[in-house]
């Protein structure tokens, strides 16, 4: 099936506010959804060599079938179709209708044919087993219900299929993030999760929970392997552009969407003092720490 083809929207599952996920749904459809959209360049950018770390980690091979989570504006998928070649193929399957509206346009001006994107949740999603790889940047970290997610997961895969995602670890080993949180904390209140494990981006934190979630899920051979990565913030943009960018995203983002200017005026300049000695040649660059995961079905 193609990008263009019509029978592609008839694969996708209206994205509800109510029942699994609910929160989340809404949020990626209504708030964050339509951020990445507008900054995809430049996030990209920020976190493309980490997405392809965990496609060489995946071992992908010509002809397979690649299940891409969470798949947002479609840069991993569009990647995974051309690894995987003509003979195989790759699906995206994510909450956001407006990321997955780009991810589309995306994959047809390229011209790739063997993609497709599917909007629904991959918590409760009627998978077959048809995918050889399950594959995931940043995008596993949000099921309200992570066992179930992973066990649902689990049936749209062949037998011995592989898993690999990348997952952040603790937000103390993350500066790119800690650091303009701290500075933006000073004008601002910025309410943390009521449970180390909700649903977030630092959900995974633990690797022992995410072992056991995964062996609980029925997979097999799980490894959890930390790294330390180089973040470019706001992709190699200026100064000012990160710090507005960063205000943008994440959990600013939330906190600040209602804030009176004066008080955005306050914390743009906090951040943008923050993150200035981390200026290079580049960009921004801060570092990052992340759980590279396989395992096997």
């Amino acid at each position: 099936m193609g990008p263009d083809d019509d029978r592609e929207t008839s694969m996708t599952e209206a994205a509800t506010t109510t029942g699994a996920n609910s929160e989340q749904v809404a949020f990626w459809n209504n708030v964050g959804g339509p951020q990445w959209v507008r900054f995809q360049a430049l996030l990209d950018r920020q976190l493309d060599d980490i997405g392809h770390m965990v496609m060489d980690a995946a071992r992908l091979e010509a002809g397979q079938a690649a299940l891409d989570v969470g798949c947002g504006c479609g840069s991993t998928t569009l990647e995974l179709a051309r690894r995987v070649g003509p003979g195989g193929s790759a699906t995206g399957i994510d909450i956001s209708r407006p990321m997955l509206e780009l991810a589309r346009e995306r994959a047809k001006a390229q011209g790739l044919s063997n993609v497709t994107f599917t909007e629904a949740d991959a918590q409760t999603h009627a998978f077959r087993p048809e995918f050889d790889v399950l594959y995931s940047r940043f995008g596993v970290m949000f099921f309200d219900d992570p066992v179930r997610a992973f066990t649902n997961l689990h049936r749209g895969l062949r037998s011995g299929a592989r898993l690999a995602f990348a997952c952040w670890q603790a937000v103390h080993r993350n500066p790119w993030m800690a650091v303009p949180m701290m500075a933006a904390m000073k004008h601002v209140s910025i309410e943390l999760p009521s449970s180390p494990d909700a649903p977030g981006p630092f959900a995974f934190a633990d690797s022992a929970r995410v072992e056991r979630i995964l062996r609980e899920a029925g997979y097999s051979g799980v490894t959890v392997e930390g790294h330390d990565v180089g973040i470019v913030l706001g992709g190699g943009s200026d100064l000012g552009d990160t710090a507005r960018l960063v205000m943008k995203l994440g959990p600013l983002g939330r906190v600040l969407g209602d804030a009176a200017p004066e008080v955005r005026a306050d914390v743009e300049r906090e951040v943008r003092d923050a993150i200035a000695g981390y200026v290079t040649a580049d960009g921004v660059k801060m570092l990052g720490a992340i759980w590279l995961v396989t395992a096997t079905a």
